[in-house]
């Protein structure tokens, strides 16, 4: 499976984590933002998508805008953790991780309960 084939529900459910961690790297601007994604792995992050949740992350504290002028083209806004962005990326991850953990449980065979039961 390419990373263009992830199902859709699947990336809306982890990018907000992943972008929180894409931050922990340094500031970034939007399109810098769907590269890194898209290296990690993760496929196509339309704007659309990407903008939004990055505007939700700024009201709730997470990050902060900072318009930069660009090299020979038009300004960028860039995208900064605040320090409580930075806390809320490492608790999302280990609460990320904690989930994988069980989803895997249950995707790599059956239940323990429903192997008793046949």
């Amino acid at each position: 499976m390419t990373a263009d084939e992830w199902p859709s529900e699947w990336l809306r459910g982890v990018l907000g984590v992943c972008v929180l961690r894409v931050l922990l790297e340094g500031p970034s601007y939007g399109y810098a933002i769907t590269q890194r994604l898209a290296q990690a792995g993760l496929g196509t992050v339309k704007g659309g998508t990407l903008y939004p949740l990055l505007g939700r992350l700024e009201e709730a504290g997470h990050v902060e805008v900072e318009w930069r002028p660009g090299e020979g083209g038009p300004g960028r806004k860039f995208y900064a953790l605040t320090p409580q962005g930075r806390r809320h990326a490492d608790e999302q991850a280990d609460r990320w991780a904690a989930f994988t953990t069980t989803t895997r449980r249950l995707t790599e065979g059956a239940p323990a309960d429903a192997r008793s039961v046949r």
